[in-house]
Protein backbone atom coordinates (compact mmCIF):
# COMPACT_ATOMS: atom_id res chain seq x y z
CA UNK A 1 0.00 0.00 0.00
CA UNK A 2 0.87 3.36 -0.31
CA UNK A 3 1.41 5.96 2.01
CA UNK A 4 -1.88 7.77 1.63
CA UNK A 5 -3.41 4.39 1.87
CA UNK A 6 -1.93 3.63 4.96
CA UNK A 7 -2.49 6.69 6.99
CA UNK A 8 -6.46 6.34 5.78
CA UNK A 9 -6.42 2.92 7.48
CA UNK A 10 -4.57 4.45 10.58
CA UNK A 11 -7.15 6.80 10.95
CA UNK A 12 -10.32 4.29 10.51
CA UNK A 13 -8.91 1.79 13.15
CA UNK A 14 -7.99 4.30 15.24
CA UNK A 15 -11.96 4.98 15.85
CA UNK A 16 -14.30 4.14 18.32
CA UNK A 17 -15.54 0.64 16.77
CA UNK A 18 -18.91 2.02 16.36
CA UNK A 19 -17.82 4.64 14.01
CA UNK A 20 -15.24 1.91 11.86
CA UNK A 21 -17.84 1.17 9.22
CA UNK A 22 -19.15 4.48 8.13
CA UNK A 23 -14.98 5.37 7.84
CA UNK A 24 -13.95 2.04 5.79
CA UNK A 25 -17.28 3.37 3.76
CA UNK A 26 -15.83 6.24 2.65
CA UNK A 27 -12.39 5.01 2.34
CA UNK A 28 -13.39 2.59 -0.43
CA UNK A 29 -16.12 4.57 -2.03
CA UNK A 30 -13.70 6.46 -4.67
CA UNK A 31 -12.81 2.69 -5.83
CA UNK A 32 -16.24 0.82 -5.11
CA UNK A 33 -18.63 3.48 -5.87
CA UNK A 34 -21.81 1.85 -3.61
CA UNK A 35 -25.22 3.26 -1.76
CA UNK A 36 -24.57 1.57 1.24
CA UNK A 37 -22.65 -0.82 3.68
CA UNK A 38 -22.92 -3.57 6.27
CA UNK A 39 -21.17 -5.81 8.17
CA UNK A 40 -21.86 -9.34 9.66
CA UNK A 41 -18.54 -10.42 12.41
CA UNK A 42 -19.11 -13.24 14.85
CA UNK A 43 -16.50 -11.93 16.72
CA UNK A 44 -18.91 -9.36 18.33
CA UNK A 45 -20.60 -10.86 20.75
CA UNK A 46 -22.93 -8.14 21.43
CA UNK A 47 -22.93 -6.13 18.38
CA UNK A 48 -22.14 -8.81 15.26
CA UNK A 49 -24.50 -6.68 12.63
CA UNK A 50 -24.29 -3.19 11.47
CA UNK A 51 -25.48 -1.25 8.88
CA UNK A 52 -25.40 2.61 7.56
CA UNK A 53 -28.55 2.55 7.09
CA UNK A 54 -28.80 5.09 4.19
CA UNK A 55 -30.85 3.83 1.66
CA UNK A 56 -31.14 0.15 2.12
CA UNK A 57 -33.51 -1.69 5.30
CA UNK A 58 -30.63 -4.35 5.21
CA UNK A 59 -30.76 -7.50 8.27
CA UNK A 60 -29.05 -9.66 9.40
CA UNK A 61 -30.49 -12.74 8.04
CA UNK A 62 -29.72 -11.35 4.59
CA UNK A 63 -26.08 -10.85 5.35
CA UNK A 64 -25.92 -14.52 7.06
CA UNK A 65 -25.62 -16.49 3.30
CA UNK A 66 -23.08 -14.08 2.00
CA UNK A 67 -20.63 -15.12 5.59
CA UNK A 68 -21.52 -18.59 5.06
CA UNK A 69 -20.63 -18.35 1.45
CA UNK A 70 -17.86 -16.00 1.43
CA UNK A 71 -14.32 -17.17 0.44
CA UNK A 72 -11.73 -15.66 2.60
CA UNK A 73 -9.13 -13.47 0.34
CA UNK A 74 -11.80 -13.61 -2.39
CA UNK A 75 -13.77 -11.08 -2.88
CA UNK A 76 -17.67 -11.80 -4.82
CA UNK A 77 -19.40 -9.90 -7.27
CA UNK A 78 -22.92 -10.38 -7.81
CA UNK A 79 -26.37 -10.23 -6.39
CA UNK A 80 -28.15 -10.78 -3.58
CA UNK A 81 -31.58 -10.09 -1.74
CA UNK A 82 -30.96 -7.28 0.31
CA UNK A 83 -33.37 -4.57 1.36
CA UNK A 84 -36.18 -7.26 0.32
CA UNK A 85 -35.06 -6.93 -3.31
CA UNK A 86 -32.54 -7.74 -5.87
CA UNK A 87 -29.23 -5.82 -5.75
CA UNK A 88 -25.57 -5.53 -7.38
CA UNK A 89 -23.20 -6.11 -4.18
CA UNK A 90 -19.67 -6.65 -3.36
CA UNK A 91 -19.02 -9.08 -0.71
CA UNK A 92 -15.76 -9.73 1.09
CA UNK A 93 -14.97 -12.23 3.46
CA UNK A 94 -11.93 -11.76 5.87
CA UNK A 95 -8.95 -13.68 6.02
CA UNK A 96 -7.80 -12.17 9.29
CA UNK A 97 -10.73 -13.81 12.16
CA UNK A 98 -10.88 -17.07 12.07
CA UNK A 99 -15.09 -17.45 12.67
CA UNK A 100 -15.75 -15.00 9.78
CA UNK A 101 -16.21 -11.61 9.16
CA UNK A 102 -18.33 -10.37 5.89
CA UNK A 103 -18.62 -6.37 4.39
CA UNK A 104 -21.08 -6.10 1.93
CA UNK A 105 -21.63 -3.32 -0.28
CA UNK A 106 -24.64 -2.45 -1.90
CA UNK A 107 -23.97 -0.72 -5.19
CA UNK A 108 -25.97 0.84 -7.96
CA UNK A 109 -28.18 -1.14 -10.63
CA UNK A 110 -25.97 -1.90 -13.69
CA UNK A 111 -22.82 -0.86 -12.06
CA UNK A 112 -19.67 -1.71 -13.56
CA UNK A 113 -17.76 -4.64 -12.25
CA UNK A 114 -15.03 -3.46 -9.83
CA UNK A 115 -11.75 -3.89 -10.76
CA UNK A 116 -8.79 -5.79 -9.62
CA UNK A 117 -6.91 -2.60 -7.99
CA UNK A 118 -10.77 -2.16 -6.49
CA UNK A 119 -10.99 -5.76 -4.91
CA UNK A 120 -7.51 -6.08 -3.49
CA UNK A 121 -7.71 -2.51 -1.18
CA UNK A 122 -11.07 -3.86 -0.22
CA UNK A 123 -9.65 -6.83 1.07
CA UNK A 124 -6.27 -5.52 2.64
CA UNK A 125 -8.55 -3.45 4.32
CA UNK A 126 -11.22 -5.43 5.51
CA UNK A 127 -8.45 -7.74 6.74
CA UNK A 128 -7.01 -5.14 8.53
CA UNK A 129 -9.89 -3.59 10.28
CA UNK A 130 -11.07 -7.06 11.61
CA UNK A 131 -7.94 -7.84 12.46
CA UNK A 132 -8.47 -5.08 14.35
CA UNK A 133 -12.03 -6.53 16.30
CA UNK A 134 -10.34 -9.77 16.83
CA UNK A 135 -7.87 -8.04 19.10
CA UNK A 136 -9.72 -5.95 20.52
CA UNK A 137 -12.16 -9.33 21.17
CA UNK A 138 -9.05 -11.14 22.71
CA UNK A 139 -7.10 -8.67 25.02
CA UNK A 140 -10.49 -6.83 26.17
CA UNK A 141 -9.64 -3.99 29.01
CA UNK A 142 -11.91 -5.60 31.92
CA UNK A 143 -13.95 -2.78 30.98
CA UNK A 144 -15.15 -3.41 27.84
CA UNK A 145 -15.36 -7.27 28.19
CA UNK A 146 -18.16 -6.51 31.29
CA UNK A 147 -20.25 -4.25 28.99
CA UNK A 148 -19.26 -6.93 26.09
CA UNK A 149 -21.29 -9.81 27.97
CA UNK A 150 -23.70 -7.70 29.61
CA UNK A 151 -24.82 -6.39 26.34
CA UNK A 152 -24.43 -10.08 25.15
CA UNK A 153 -26.54 -11.67 27.76
CA UNK A 154 -29.44 -8.93 27.52
CA UNK A 155 -29.59 -9.03 23.95
CA UNK A 156 -30.42 -13.05 24.55
CA UNK A 157 -32.49 -12.25 26.60
CA UNK A 158 -34.71 -10.05 24.43
CA UNK A 159 -34.54 -12.36 21.61
CA UNK A 160 -35.80 -15.09 23.08
CA UNK A 161 -38.70 -13.14 24.43
CA UNK A 162 -39.60 -11.87 21.49
CA UNK A 163 -39.14 -14.93 19.76
CA UNK A 164 -41.66 -16.64 22.71
CA UNK A 165 -44.01 -13.52 21.91
CA UNK A 166 -44.40 -13.87 17.98
CA UNK A 167 -44.49 -17.45 18.36
CA UNK A 168 -47.64 -17.53 21.06
CA UNK A 169 -48.94 -14.60 18.34
CA UNK A 170 -48.72 -16.95 15.34
CA UNK A 171 -50.05 -20.07 17.04
CA UNK A 172 -52.92 -18.06 18.18
CA UNK A 173 -53.84 -17.00 14.41
CA UNK A 174 -52.88 -20.63 13.17
CA UNK A 175 -55.39 -21.67 16.02
CA UNK A 176 -57.76 -19.42 14.32
CA UNK A 177 -57.60 -20.60 10.87
CA UNK A 178 -57.66 -23.99 11.49
CA UNK A 179 -61.19 -23.63 13.03
CA UNK A 180 -63.88 -25.51 11.40
CA UNK A 181 -66.26 -22.17 11.58
CA UNK A 182 -64.52 -21.05 9.16
CA UNK A 183 -66.14 -21.98 5.81
CA UNK A 184 -63.31 -20.77 3.00
CA UNK A 185 -61.21 -23.58 3.02
CA UNK A 186 -58.89 -22.20 0.06
CA UNK A 187 -58.38 -18.93 2.16
CA UNK A 188 -57.80 -20.59 5.20
CA UNK A 189 -55.44 -23.00 4.24
CA UNK A 190 -53.39 -20.44 2.00
CA UNK A 191 -53.52 -18.10 5.09
CA UNK A 192 -52.42 -21.27 7.15
CA UNK A 193 -49.31 -21.85 4.51
CA UNK A 194 -47.94 -18.46 5.42
CA UNK A 195 -48.52 -18.10 9.11
CA UNK A 196 -46.29 -21.49 9.01
CA UNK A 197 -43.77 -20.15 6.65
CA UNK A 198 -43.46 -17.15 9.14
CA UNK A 199 -42.89 -19.55 12.10
CA UNK A 200 -40.10 -21.53 10.23
CA UNK A 201 -38.57 -18.00 9.21
CA UNK A 202 -38.79 -16.75 12.54
CA UNK A 203 -36.98 -19.79 14.24
CA UNK A 204 -34.39 -19.95 11.41
CA UNK A 205 -33.72 -16.06 12.55
CA UNK A 206 -33.33 -17.26 15.66
CA UNK A 207 -30.78 -19.91 14.79
CA UNK A 208 -28.92 -17.52 12.37
CA UNK A 209 -28.45 -14.34 15.23
CA UNK A 210 -27.34 -17.29 17.72
CA UNK A 211 -24.64 -18.87 15.66
CA UNK A 212 -22.95 -14.92 14.89
CA UNK A 213 -23.25 -14.50 18.84
CA UNK A 214 -22.51 -17.81 20.50
CA UNK A 215 -19.29 -20.82 19.03
CA UNK A 216 -19.85 -24.42 19.67
CA UNK A 217 -17.74 -25.67 22.36
CA UNK A 218 -16.31 -28.13 20.24
CA UNK A 219 -15.18 -25.64 17.44
CA UNK A 220 -13.86 -23.14 20.02
CA UNK A 221 -11.96 -25.42 21.34
CA UNK A 222 -10.37 -27.21 17.66
CA UNK A 223 -9.37 -23.29 17.92
CA UNK A 224 -7.55 -23.01 20.69
CA UNK A 225 -5.53 -26.28 19.46
CA UNK A 226 -4.62 -24.68 16.15
CA UNK A 227 -3.29 -21.32 18.52
CA UNK A 228 -1.11 -23.70 21.29
CA UNK A 229 0.56 -25.95 18.59
CA UNK A 230 2.75 -23.63 16.91
CA UNK A 231 3.91 -22.72 20.70
CA UNK A 232 5.48 -26.05 21.37
CA UNK A 233 6.50 -27.11 17.52
CA UNK A 234 9.76 -26.98 18.30
CA UNK A 235 9.62 -27.54 22.34
CA UNK A 236 10.73 -31.10 23.40
CA UNK A 237 7.40 -30.44 25.68
CA UNK A 238 4.38 -33.25 24.23
CA UNK A 239 1.27 -31.36 24.31
CA UNK A 240 -2.14 -33.34 24.50
CA UNK A 241 -5.74 -32.39 24.15
CA UNK A 242 -8.53 -32.84 25.47
CA UNK A 243 -11.50 -31.48 23.72
CA UNK A 244 -14.64 -31.38 25.43
CA UNK A 245 -17.36 -33.83 25.22
CA UNK A 246 -20.00 -31.51 24.51
CA UNK A 247 -22.34 -29.74 21.56
CA UNK A 248 -23.50 -27.33 23.40
CA UNK A 249 -22.31 -23.47 22.73
CA UNK A 250 -20.56 -20.81 24.55
CA UNK A 251 -21.12 -16.97 24.49
CA UNK A 252 -18.41 -16.02 22.58
CA UNK A 253 -16.78 -13.76 24.84
CA UNK A 254 -16.87 -16.62 27.20
CA UNK A 255 -15.10 -18.87 23.90
CA UNK A 256 -12.58 -15.36 23.14
CA UNK A 257 -11.77 -15.37 27.18
CA UNK A 258 -11.09 -18.74 28.06
CA UNK A 259 -8.46 -19.15 25.25
CA UNK A 260 -6.64 -16.03 26.13
CA UNK A 261 -6.78 -17.70 29.61
CA UNK A 262 -5.32 -21.24 28.84
CA UNK A 263 -2.46 -19.65 26.41
CA UNK A 264 -1.60 -17.26 29.33
CA UNK A 265 -1.27 -20.17 31.90
CA UNK A 266 0.27 -22.27 29.15
CA UNK A 267 3.00 -19.67 28.81
CA UNK A 268 3.86 -19.88 32.38
CA UNK A 269 3.59 -23.58 33.26
CA UNK A 270 6.11 -23.92 30.33
CA UNK A 271 9.06 -21.30 32.01
CA UNK A 272 9.59 -24.71 34.28
CA UNK A 273 12.61 -26.70 33.22
CA UNK A 274 11.19 -29.92 34.91
CA UNK A 275 7.53 -29.94 32.37
CA UNK A 276 7.79 -32.97 29.91
CA UNK A 277 4.01 -32.92 28.93
CA UNK A 278 1.16 -30.61 29.19
CA UNK A 279 -2.23 -31.90 29.10
CA UNK A 280 -4.73 -28.84 27.83
CA UNK A 281 -8.43 -29.73 28.31
CA UNK A 282 -12.07 -28.37 28.84
CA UNK A 283 -14.89 -29.97 30.51
CA UNK A 284 -18.49 -28.19 29.91
CA UNK A 285 -20.79 -29.10 33.31
CA UNK A 286 -24.68 -27.52 33.61
CA UNK A 287 -23.55 -24.34 34.76
CA UNK A 288 -19.89 -23.73 33.94
CA UNK A 289 -17.01 -24.28 31.52
CA UNK A 290 -13.83 -25.41 33.53
CA UNK A 291 -10.54 -24.80 31.49
CA UNK A 292 -7.46 -27.30 32.91
CA UNK A 293 -3.95 -26.86 32.32
CA UNK A 294 -1.78 -29.71 33.85
CA UNK A 295 1.73 -30.67 33.60
CA UNK A 296 4.17 -33.32 34.81
CA UNK A 297 6.63 -31.13 36.50
CA UNK A 298 8.15 -30.50 40.11
CA UNK A 299 4.83 -29.50 41.66
CA UNK A 300 6.58 -25.69 42.74
CA UNK A 301 4.57 -23.61 41.14
CA UNK A 302 2.58 -21.43 43.69
CA UNK A 303 -0.28 -18.79 43.24
CA UNK A 304 2.18 -15.81 42.90
CA UNK A 305 3.61 -17.45 39.89
CA UNK A 306 0.14 -16.91 38.11
CA UNK A 307 0.59 -12.71 38.14
CA UNK A 308 -2.52 -10.80 39.29
CA UNK A 309 -2.80 -9.02 35.70
CA UNK A 310 -5.08 -10.28 32.76
CA UNK A 311 -5.80 -13.45 33.73
CA UNK A 312 -7.56 -12.75 36.99
CA UNK A 313 -9.24 -9.28 35.63
CA UNK A 314 -10.99 -11.26 32.79
CA UNK A 315 -11.82 -14.12 35.75
CA UNK A 316 -13.20 -11.29 37.98
CA UNK A 317 -15.34 -9.73 34.95
CA UNK A 318 -16.50 -13.32 34.19
CA UNK A 319 -17.55 -14.29 37.54
CA UNK A 320 -15.24 -16.96 37.66
CA UNK A 321 -12.54 -18.62 39.46
CA UNK A 322 -8.27 -20.10 39.38
CA UNK A 323 -8.30 -23.07 41.03
CA UNK A 324 -4.30 -24.35 41.58
CA UNK A 325 -4.23 -28.25 42.75
CA UNK A 326 0.31 -29.13 43.71
CA UNK A 327 1.38 -31.85 43.98
CA UNK A 328 5.31 -31.93 44.90
CA UNK A 329 6.94 -34.12 42.28
CA UNK A 330 4.27 -34.64 40.36
CA UNK A 331 2.76 -31.92 38.57
CA UNK A 332 0.24 -28.89 39.00
CA UNK A 333 -3.04 -28.48 37.68
CA UNK A 334 -4.59 -25.11 37.03
CA UNK A 335 -8.40 -25.13 36.36
CA UNK A 336 -10.21 -21.16 35.32
CA UNK A 337 -13.52 -21.84 36.42
CA UNK A 338 -15.61 -19.47 34.07
CA UNK A 339 -19.90 -19.60 34.03
CA UNK A 340 -21.72 -20.23 31.13
CA UNK A 341 -23.90 -17.35 32.59
CA UNK A 342 -23.48 -13.38 33.10
CA UNK A 343 -23.05 -13.01 36.50
CA UNK A 344 -25.37 -10.47 38.50
CA UNK A 345 -23.72 -7.29 39.53
CA UNK A 346 -23.99 -6.55 42.75
CA UNK A 347 -24.84 -2.92 43.13
CA UNK A 348 -21.56 -0.87 43.60
CA UNK A 349 -19.92 -3.30 42.66
CA UNK A 350 -19.38 -2.46 38.38
CA UNK A 351 -16.21 -2.07 37.42
CA UNK A 352 -15.13 1.44 37.30
CA UNK A 353 -14.02 1.90 33.26
CA UNK A 354 -17.60 0.28 32.40
CA UNK A 355 -19.54 3.28 32.31
CA UNK A 356 -16.87 5.15 30.04
CA UNK A 357 -17.39 5.19 25.61
CA UNK A 358 -14.23 4.02 24.06
CA UNK A 359 -13.07 7.17 23.19
CA UNK A 360 -13.28 8.28 26.63
CA UNK A 361 -11.05 4.79 27.52
CA UNK A 362 -8.61 6.46 24.88
CA UNK A 363 -7.92 9.35 26.64
CA UNK A 364 -7.78 7.87 30.10
CA UNK A 365 -4.83 5.70 28.92
CA UNK A 366 -3.14 8.93 27.78
CA UNK A 367 -3.82 10.26 31.37
CA UNK A 368 -2.48 7.59 32.77
CA UNK A 369 0.73 8.03 30.73
CA UNK A 370 1.33 11.21 31.97
CA UNK A 371 0.23 13.20 28.53
CA UNK A 372 -0.94 16.46 28.46
CA UNK A 373 -4.02 17.87 26.89
CA UNK A 374 -2.32 19.22 23.81
CA UNK A 375 -0.35 15.89 23.21
CA UNK A 376 -3.59 14.07 23.39
CA UNK A 377 -5.18 16.25 21.19
CA UNK A 378 -2.31 15.37 18.78
CA UNK A 379 -2.00 11.81 18.92
CA UNK A 380 -6.15 11.61 18.85
CA UNK A 381 -6.14 14.08 16.35
CA UNK A 382 -9.09 15.86 17.94
CA UNK A 383 -9.43 19.23 19.32
CA UNK A 384 -7.84 20.79 22.77
CA UNK A 385 -11.28 21.62 23.65
CA UNK A 386 -12.52 18.27 22.38
CA UNK A 387 -9.67 16.77 25.02
CA UNK A 388 -10.82 18.99 27.95
CA UNK A 389 -14.70 18.00 27.52
CA UNK A 390 -13.72 14.29 27.25
CA UNK A 391 -11.43 14.71 30.52
CA UNK A 392 -14.32 16.35 32.38
CA UNK A 393 -16.61 13.80 31.62
CA UNK A 394 -14.40 11.00 32.91
CA UNK A 395 -13.65 12.48 35.72
CA UNK A 396 -17.65 12.92 36.68
CA UNK A 397 -18.07 9.21 35.78
CA UNK A 398 -15.11 8.27 38.03
CA UNK A 399 -16.14 9.92 40.85
CA UNK A 400 -13.10 11.74 41.16
CA UNK A 401 -11.59 15.43 41.19
CA UNK A 402 -8.34 14.99 39.79
CA UNK A 403 -6.70 13.73 36.32
CA UNK A 404 -3.77 11.70 38.76
CA UNK A 405 -6.88 9.78 40.60
CA UNK A 406 -8.47 8.76 37.35
CA UNK A 407 -4.93 7.90 35.82
CA UNK A 408 -4.64 5.55 38.94
CA UNK A 409 -7.99 4.27 38.81
CA UNK A 410 -6.72 3.12 34.99
CA UNK A 411 -3.83 1.38 36.28
CA UNK A 412 -5.51 -0.43 38.91
CA UNK A 413 -7.97 -1.82 36.43
CA UNK A 414 -5.59 -2.38 33.92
Amino acid sequence: MDAPTLTTAYEIIRQPLGEILPKVSAALAPLVPHVDAAELSTHCAHSPFKALGGTELLTAAELAPLLAAGVPGSPWQGTATLGGREREVLAVTSRATARGAVLVLVREDGAAPVGEDGLTVAQALWDLVTGHFDRFATEALPGALARSRSAADTRARVIAELTASHTAALSGVLGVLRSRALDDTTARASATDLAASALIEMRAEQRRDRAVAEEPAQEAFERLAGELRPLLRHSRVRLELGAPDSDRSLAADVAHSARAIVRSLLLIVLEQDSVHRIHVGWQLTEHELRAAVRDDGAGALAPCDLGAGTIRDRLDVLGGRLDMDVVPGWGTTITAVIPLAAPAAPVGAAHPLTGLGEREVEVLRHLALGHRNRRIAEDLHISESTVKFHVANILNKLGVDSRGEAAALFHAAA
